[in-house]
């Protein structure tokens, strides 16, 4: 590998449980033996990438959302705070205005509409950021706590992280959230590449189709890793082949790389036949975006 324009690549898929952590961290610390990496867990419910490594912690910050804050004393309960919110975050009980933390998306217009600036902005800690190092590699998470429900503001402040700091590193890998919701368009579309990753089953294909959809909406390119290869049917080949997917590689169905992953360990050097993968897919990545600059 030799140093090329920075390239951000997202993994992602339409359901969870088929393997995006598993690429992700192999796939970075792959690359990392090499070049510089930055590797972001945008998984912020459930982040799982840094079981398998023991990196540095070099930075930590909580995340923050800016919410209303009431002050009874300025109100006048004309009720201009309750029309503008979309989000019924902010309600009237009688004479005493009620705001719901968790509902509020910080858009900023009750605060700024109400004429009394009785309804104040103030930071609320929803979850933590952490940077760790570990030579080559960068791995960045953010983790929300719990009973927070709005994930794409996390998402949103992790990415400007890391593009902030490590803006420059060669390779930016997102291990995207599951499914095809807001958090995952937050996660993937501004990236150059979407590694989607599925497994060769009924269900596997249902969300694949979902995961396609989304990305070519999104006017992304992308190709397609096989999980779990040798279970299942070949639908997803051929639904692949039909609609002209590249297939970047297959990794087989096995219950050493099952062992090791549940073990927290890294797969790549002790299965010869995922490092070949790992470098048949960043083969595939950087011709396929080479094509795309021409």
């Amino acid at each position: 590998m030799i140093n090329r324009k920075p390239l951000k690549i997202a993994i992602a898929s339409g359901k969870g449980g088929t393997g995006k952590t598993t690429l992700s961290t192999n796939l970075a610390a792959y690359i990392a033996e090499q070049q510089e990496v930055v590797l972001v867990d945008l998984d912020v419910e459930e982040p799982n990438s840094g079981l398998f490594f023991n990196g540095e912690l070099i930075h930590e910050e909580p995340n923050l959302k800016m919410i209303p804050q009431w002050d009874e004393s300025k109100c006048t309960l004309c009720g201009i705070c309750r029309k503008v919110c979309n989000f019924h975050a902010v309600i009237q009980l009688g004479p005493t205005i009620v705001v719901f933390p968790q509902l509020c998306h910080s858009c900023y217009a009750c605060s700024e509409l109400c004429p009394e600036n009785a309804l104040p902005m103030i930071p609320k800690s929803t979850g933590t950021l952490k940077d760790f190092r570990s030579g080559n590699l960068h791995f960045i998470e953010s983790r929300m706590d719990v009973g927070e429900e709005q994930a794409v503001p996390a998402i949103s402040k992790t990415k400007n992280y890391a593009a902030g700091k490590y803006g420059n590193a060669n390779f930016t890998i997102y291990d995207s959230p599951p499914g095809t919701s807001c958090p995952v368009i937050e996660a993937v579309k501004d990236v150059d590449f979407v590694i989607l990753i599925t497994e060769p089953t009924p269900f596997g294909l249902h969300d694949l189709r979902l995961a396609v959809e989304t990305v070519r909406a999104l006017k992304k390119p992308f190709g397609v890793v096989i999980n779990r290869y040798g279970i299942g049917n070949d639908e997803v080949i051929e639904y692949c082949t039909e609609e002209d997917i590249p297939i970047l590689a297959k990794i087989a169905n096995s219950r050493k790389i099952a062992g090791l992953y549940s073990s927290g360990k890294l797969i790549y050097n002790e299965v010869p036949e995922v490092k070949t993968a790992l470098q048949e897919i960043l083969d595939h990545c950087l011709k396929m975006m080479e094509g795309e600059h021409k």
